[in-house]
C-alpha cells in the first residue's frame, strides 16, 4: 500500500521536462485557438460591414438616379428653348462634379487605417514581444 501512495503522488506532480514541455504545448495550442478565433471574429465583421456598405450604396444610387433624371427633366422642362442646351450641360457638369466627390469619400471610407485585421496583428505582434522576440 505504501507504494501504491509514492506512485499516485508522483503520477500528481509529475516533475520535470514532460510534464512543463506539455504544459507549454496545451498553452500554445490555446493561444493559436484564440488568434484563430479572433482572425475569424475581425473577418465575419468585415464580411458584414462591406455587405451592409455595399448595400447601402446600390440602393443610394438607385434613388439618385431616379431622383436626379426626374429633377433634370422637370429643370430642362422649365428652361426656355434658347438656353436648354447650357442647362443641361451645366447639370452634367454638376452631376460629374458630385460623382468624384461621392466615389472619393467611398474609397476614404473603405479604406481603414490598420486594415481589416488591425486586431489580429496587434495581439500577435503582444505575442512577438512577450516571448523576446
Amino acid at each position: 500500500m505504501g507504494e501504491e501512495q509514492r506512485s499516485s503522488q508522483a503520477q500528481q506532480t509529475e516533475p520535470g521536462l514532460c510534464a512543463s514541455l506539455r504544459r507549454l504545448g496545451q498553452h500554445g495550442l490555446e493561444l493559436l485557438q484564440n488568434r484563430v478565433e479572433l482572425v475569424s471574429i475581425e473577418l465575419e465583421a468585415e464580411k458584414l460591414r462591406l455587405f451592409a456598405a455595399l448595400a447601402q450604396t446600390l440602393m443610394a444610387l438607385l434613388l439618385a438616379i431616379a431622383g436626379l433624371g426626374l429633377l433634370s427633366a422637370g429643370l430642362l422642362l422649365l428652361s426656355p428653348e434658347a438656353w436648354r442646351w447650357l442647362c443641361a450641360l451645366l447639370m452634367a457638369a454638376a452631376y460629374f462634379a458630385l460623382a468624384w466627390y461621392c466615389w472619393n469619400k467611398a474609397s476614404r471610407s473603405l479604406s481603414q487605417k490598420g486594415g481589416a485585421f488591425a486586431g489580429s496583428m496587434a495581439e500577435l505582434a503582444r505575442d512577438r514581444a512577450a516571448l523576446g522576440d
